[in-house]
Parts: structure tokens; sequence; C-alpha cells
């Protein structure tokens, strides 16, 4: 199956990188590009006129906002959605390209990874830039009303979040999967913002079993232990 990934604002493709490689033998993984538009909108509009007839899509955090616009905007042509680090909330919290990066990795991810993690996501951010950031950060700003996205989700749909995640709480991804009728809900231990570099092996697994069928079961709620 076609699978279009789309990565959080100030990322790139290397936020994906791990699941481009272990998911090739049960999808076609591309990549979206949010780096050129300030709308949602926007950012959906391209990606579905570069991607195939029909698809899987899978976001993180803005990418997963770009997911949920592409089901409004092209019903028929998405087959099943994943999104990471995404909230059914308008409110924003506001930061600059160096806060994002901070929040997405230390001190809220597992402390013996964030050494791993850090470099690699400063290195997007950087490479990514100011511009495309503040051009990704507009859209957010300005994002539309997603009920109506969110209520279009007549799809298998997998929502995960980070345990340690302070963009998007877990309450907050939580509540986006109880809007989606059939959602399976999982949180990642020890896990930041950027679960697919933070958690890779995790993320390839769930997304597998998204991909060939397991969301059409019923909701599994997997919480951290206490």
């Amino acid at each position: 199956m076609p699978l279009v990934l789309l990565p959080a604002m100030g990322c790139d493709g290397q936020l994906w990188a791990r699941q481009v490689v272990d998911l090739g033998d049960v999808a076609h993984p591309e990549l979206g590009d949010l780096t050129v538009d300030d709308t949602l909108a926007g950012m959906a509009a391209r990606v579905l006129a570069h991607a195939p007839p029909r698809m899987a899509v899978a976001g993180v955090s803005l990418g997963g906002y770009v997911a949920l616009e592409m089901i409004r905007q092209a019903p028929d042509r998405i087959e099943r959605v994943a999104l990471f680090g995404t909230r059914a909330s308008m409110e924003m919290r506001v930061r600059t390209v160096g806060e994002q990066g901070l929040l997405a990795t230390a001190p809220h991810a597992d402390p013996m990874l964030t050494p791993i993690v850090s470099g690699p996501v400063q290195a997007m951010v950087e490479r990514v830039g100011a511009d495309v950031f503040e051009r990704q950060q507009r859209a957010l700003l300005a994002r539309p009303d997603l009920d109506p996205a969110i209520a279009a989700v007549r799809i298998p749909a997998l929502v995960a979040v980070g345990d340690r995640d302070r963009i998007c709480l877990p309450e907050d991804a939580a509540a986006l999967a109880q809007r989606i009728a059939g959602a399976d809900f999982h949180i990642l231990r020890h896990c930041g913002h950027l679960a697919p570099i933070e958690r890779p092996g995790e993320v390839t697994m769930l997304l597998r079993a998204w991909l060939q069928g397991a969301t059409e079961q019923p909701r599994r709620v997997t919480r951290k232990a206490t």
C-alpha cells in the first residue's frame, strides 16, 4: 500500500528514516512536503497533488493536522490514518524554533535516549530553517476548526502519543482518539513528542499492525505501568 509520511514542524524526512526502511516489505513509503505552504489546506492540497490515487497517511504533530485536512479534502483517497502527537484542541502554544526542538527532546524524552535523539533533531531544525518553521507556525496558528475533519474520519485510525510529550499531552491525544470511532489508542513509554525517531522500533511495530488491518479490531489502550 502507498504510505505517505508527514513530518512534524521543523522536521524533515529524517524523522521517518527508520520506518521508510523497516516498512518497505508491507508498504511503499514516501514523504510529503510541508515546507512550501503557510496553511494546512495548502499543505494538504500539495501532498494530495503528488500522492498516489489511494494511500495510507501517517503524520506527527503538524503532519497529523495535515493528514486530517487531507481526509477532509479527499476522503475517498485516504484508506487509513495514523496520528502521532496530534491534539483535537485548537489551543496553541507559540514557541520559537529552539524551544520547539528542546521540548521535543529533553528533558521530556527518556534521559537515556536524549543524547542520541537531540543531535539528529537539532540537525533537522537547522536543515529546515527558520523561514520554513515560521510558515509552518503560521499554518498552525491559522488552522481552521478541526471538528469537520475529525468527524470525517471513517477509516481505520491509530492515535499514539509519548507518555512524556509536553507538546501534545497524553490526555490531549486521548481526547482525539475518543472522537474517532474505533480508533486504536496507544501510549509509548519513555517517549517525548517525536515518536518515530525516539521509539523507532515500537512505532514501526504499531504502523505494521495498522497497515495490516489490526486497527479494525476493538479499541486497545496501552498505558504505562504505575
